[in-house]
């Protein structure tokens, strides 16, 4: 059950923005402060609720704030008395939202839809860009058991790269193979992060029809195991996971350009400043992607050792 479109009025940073998301995966890209985490977070919290049937405003708040949570403070800095209007599309039925900053406590926000919306429930994990342990996520309590038919190609790709297998046993996970078994809390950041994916493929947490949000997927991954991350994540697409990601790495999107196949489903969207406002441009095309805040920093970076490289020359 794939999410179609994200469109905020005066939210955050966003005095109107319209995103048509692919069922496959959305690479989201711009310089800081142009909202990619807050696009996924938004979408993120729509997804948890048709599980844990709790209120928007609530889980907007908590998504955004977890340990203070102020509605209010998610709106447009520039127009506090203005409505922010929220509106999560999916295929079936369309899920909308709306509150002024006099809105105080997040259950108050008004929300149209929820019935229809929460009627199915979307299978979602959030990734934070240094969130590490299976642990971490409120569905760990799904995580205790593998599933029978497990995807035996991911995880052989994921096992190749981190050499082993992350097994549960006395009440948390562990590497092991030939030589050692290492508690998942002493692996390096890289490795805990491929292990991740391991144990929510393994457990079914990502399967057709789920979504999964991740923040910054290159943050502790070597340039090599970016190019791993980056097959495991093509290959959970093509199984029917939808993906939506923000990252600022150059070694991400070109590995993502170096291996799609003609029949995925890869959409970049890039957000950028543009007389003061926040603007949008999408394109299934890695080099139409434009702007590229990211190619054009390492395309001044290179020019810059270009001309080092000229100007102390014989």
């Amino acid at each position: 059950m794939t999410l179609t479109k994200i469109n905020l009025e005066w939210f955050t940073v966003f005095e109107n923005i319209d995103i048509k998301l692919s069922p496959g995966i959305n690479i989201f890209i711009g310089e800081n402060g142009t909202g990619k985490t807050h696009l996924l977070k938004v979408a993120h919290a729509a997804c948890n609720i048709t599980k844990t049937k709790a209120n928007f405003g609530d889980t907007l708040a908590y998504v955004f704030f977890p340990h203070s949570p102020r509605i209010n403070q998610l709106i447009h800095q520039t127009n506090k008395g203005i409505y922010t209007n929220i509106k999560i599309q999916r295929e079936d039925t369309e899920l909308q939202s709306s509150f002024n900053g006099h809105i105080k406590e997040p259950h108050l926000v008004h929300v149209t839809n929820s019935v229809a919306w929460m009627a199915k429930e979307i299978k979602s994990v959030y990734i934070s860009a240094y969130q590490y342990s299976p642990f971490d996520y409120p569905c760990k309590d799904n995580l205790l058991n593998p599933l029978k038919h497990r995807p035996r190609r991911l995880l052989h790709i994921i096992r190749e790269d981190i050499q082993g297998d992350i097994i549960y046993k006395e009440g948390t996970f562990f590497l092991i193979n030939k030589e050692k078994e290492l508690e998942f809390a002493l692996l390096a950041g890289g490795t805990r992060k491929l292990g991740l994916l391991w144990v929510f493929i393994q457990r079914g947490i990502l399967t057709n029809g789920s979504v999964l949000f991740w923040d910054e997927p290159e943050a502790s991954l070597s340039p090599r195991r970016i190019g791993t991350l980056v097959k495991v994540l093509l290959e959970l697409q093509r199984m029917g996971v939808q993906i939506l990601l923000a990252t600022h790495s150059y070694v991400l999107l070109k590995e993502f350009d170096l291996q799609m196949k003609g029949n995925d489903q890869v959409r970049f969207h890039t957000l950028y400043y543009k007389d003061g406002r926040v603007q949008h441009q999408s394109t299934e095309e890695f080099l139409a992607i434009y702007p590229n805040a990211i190619a054009d920093a390492f395309l001044e970076l290179y020019n810059r050792d270009v001309s080092r490289a000229l100007s102390i020359s014989p």
